[in-house]
């Protein structure tokens, strides 16, 4: 066991670890044996220091304290969208939320999905995180577009669904799309974009085209599944199925540049309408092991997992089933493709957040065959990271928030502040030794303050303990467990009325079962503008009154993950008492200069 630890750690894996409440836990030899494999021969990683490099600064946001909108774009619900909200919702929605003062609209993950399987919905585990998703295009609003190009029952039906139809959206989307491609004359992407996208926009376009003629012929979407000749992009087969397929792959490459277009018209709506900032992205942590990210691409460790060690929510531990960077090729590059994906993910946006932030110091690895409670944290080149990320940052001028939940190493947060990276603060995790909440004023300035996020419960469901309820059904936690989360919840409600009331913002009593009041809602959410975070993010279910958690981390077909539909379009939330009385809360704090 000496001689691999020894051989791990040269490589930056950590033969043991600290999780969460401070257990030390030993790495299995045959976790530290598939490592060091899935590395390569050769690999080296220079001993790292968890320290921000000299230099390397994001760009920071100004002394004004702004506020936003965090949206599932998939969520939106309007009388002309084909079922899933698409960009064109998303113009209109700037428009309505600049106009109450709001700075930025924050959005899942835009990354591109495997068109193919259209069922593998989630955003954090996206094919390609370098290309865009064409299902939220607004066909509709696409040069040449005739509605005769529509199925418009299918459409029709899409629309009234409670859940998106992914597999509906598609086959609707796409049947139309090449049928106005058609009429184009079949294009190619223009110039421009084929330059920005160089040779990784050509075979994600290659794959896309590959993919959908495999699944077709029911050997998979994903490359992994394919025939062993099918799986190095550069085989001759590749090649011939490429010359015989130009106009397809031309079709991929078509998409590409229009689903840019229509984000950038995205990124203008959001300036005419006011904001300061405007789009808010955000970089999944990794992509799917079997996507176009990772065909070919020695960049990507395709037979390791990213996931997380056990925790309070989940006491198995997390398989994220996403495939990450390579440490040893970031090291050996001076980690460039992650400057390069961040250069391209920042271009259309005002800030960028990074799913998991941990990621630039270590990641939490699972190879192949084994689970959560066998994996180990590998560390990454931290002074290159910082390097590239800060460097596209200040070349775009977007901010940075990182994504600092969970496992947090002691050091990492001191780190991203020397790095002008803005921490991430949200409400149900800021308590104190005794669970108290933290007032106010106890917030860091820089920093992204909310009350939670896709992967927590909304305000409407934690107050109901919907979420515990949800995680014993799935069996992320037992019914021990259960019982003693469910019976802390009212002393937790209480504590967070005590809050409001310690910060004059409430005094309405302990409060009860049930739903909680409107004034309530309000007052937590002005609780939460009033911290000195430079940024304060609303989540449009929370103004929305929703109770639905549209991600059950740890479950796939149980959950439906990534698919709840808001019950009401952008226009009739905007009208109702509970977003008023929110947002007017919020720009009471927050006034937009």
């Amino acid at each position: 066991m000496d001689d691999i630890a020894a051989r791990a750690r040269n490589l930056g894996i950590q033969p043991e670890y600290e999780g969460v409440g401070g257990t030390l836990h030993r790495v299995p030899e045959a976790t530290l044996e598939r490592l060091i494999s899935a590395f390569g021969p050769g690999a080296a990683m220079t001993p790292q220091r968890l320290e921000a490099p000299p230099g390397a600064r994001c760009r920071l946001p100004g002394d004004r304290r702004c506020w936003g909108v965090a949206v599932q774009l998939y969520q939106l619900r309007s009388a002309r969208n084909w079922g899933i909200g698409d960009f064109a919702d998303l113009w209109d929605l700037a428009a309505i939320l600049g106009a109450q003062g709001a700075d930025f609209i924050g959005l899942n993950p835009l990354h591109a999905p495997f068109l193919a399987a259209p069922g593998r919905c989630s955003p954090f585990s996206p094919s390609n995180r370098r290309f865009l998703n064409p299902l939220y295009l607004a066909v509709d609003r696409i040069a040449g577009f005739d509605p005769a190009m529509m199925d418009q029952d299918a459409v029709d039906r899409l629309r009234r669904t409670d859940l998106v139809d992914y597999p509906g959206v598609a086959r609707a989307k796409l049947h139309a799309l090449r049928a106005l491609w058609d009429r184009l004359g079949r294009p190619d992407a223009s110039d421009q974009a084929r330059a920005r996208g160089g040779a990784e926009l050509d075979r994600h376009a290659l794959f896309e085209a590959l993919s959908a003629r495999m699944a077709a012929a029911g050997q998979g979407a994903g490359w992994t599944a394919w025939p062993a000749a099918w799986r190095d992009p550069g085989a001759a087969e590749v090649a011939a199925f490429a010359r015989d397929h130009a106009a397809e792959i031309r079709f991929h490459r078509w998409l590409q540049d229009q689903t840019a277009r229509q984000l950038a018209r995205a990124r203008d709506a959001c300036a005419e309408a006011g904001m300061g900032i405007g789009l808010y992205l955000d970089l999944a942590v990794g992509e799917a092991a079997d996507g176009s990210g990772s065909w070919g691409n020695p960049d990507v460790l395709a037979d390791v997992r990213i996931g997380a060690p056990p925790d309070y929510f989940n006491e198995q531990g997390q398989d994220w089933a996403l495939a990450p960077l390579s440490p040893a090729a970031m090291a050996a590059s001076r980690a460039a493709p992650f400057g390069r994906l961040m250069a391209g993910v920042m271009e259309p946006a005002g800030a960028v957040r990074l799913d998991h932030a941990m990621g630039l110091w270590q990641l939490f690895l699972i190879p192949k065959g084994a689970g959560p409670q066998a994996g180990a944290y590998a560390r990454y080149p931290l002074d290159d990271m910082l390097r590239a990320l800060a460097q596209a940052s200040q070349d775009s001028g977007a901010l940075v928030v990182g994504e600092d939940l969970g496992n947090v190493p002691p050091g990492f947060r001191a780190v991203m502040a020397a790095a002008g990276i803005l921490s991430y603060r949200i409400l149900f995790f800021e308590r104190d030794a005794k669970g108290g909440f933290l007032p106010p004023g106890d917030y860091p300035d820089l920093a992204l303050a909310c009350l939670s996020t896709h992967d927590l419960p909304t305000f409407r469901g934690w107050w109901g303990g919907q979420d515990i309820a949800l995680r014993q059904r799935f069996g992320l936690i037992g019914a021990e467990a259960a019982r003693d989360q469910a019976a802390a919840r009212p002393a937790e409600r209480g504590a967070l009325i005590r809050a409001l009331a310690g910060a004059g913002l409430w005094d309405g009593g302990e409060g009860a079962d049930g739903d909680p009041p409107p004034d309530l809602v309000a007052a937590v959410h002005r609780f939460v503008a009033r911290t000195p975070a430079r940024l304060m993010a609303v989540r449009l279910e929370d103004l929305a009154g929703d109770d639905r958690p549209v991600n059950l981390p740890s479950t796939e077909g149980e959950y439906p993950n990534w698919r709840p539909r808001l019950a009401r379009t952008a226009e009739e939330i905007a009208a109702s008492g509970l977003f008023r009385a929110i947002v007017a809360g919020i720009a009471a704090e927050r006034p937009r200069a």
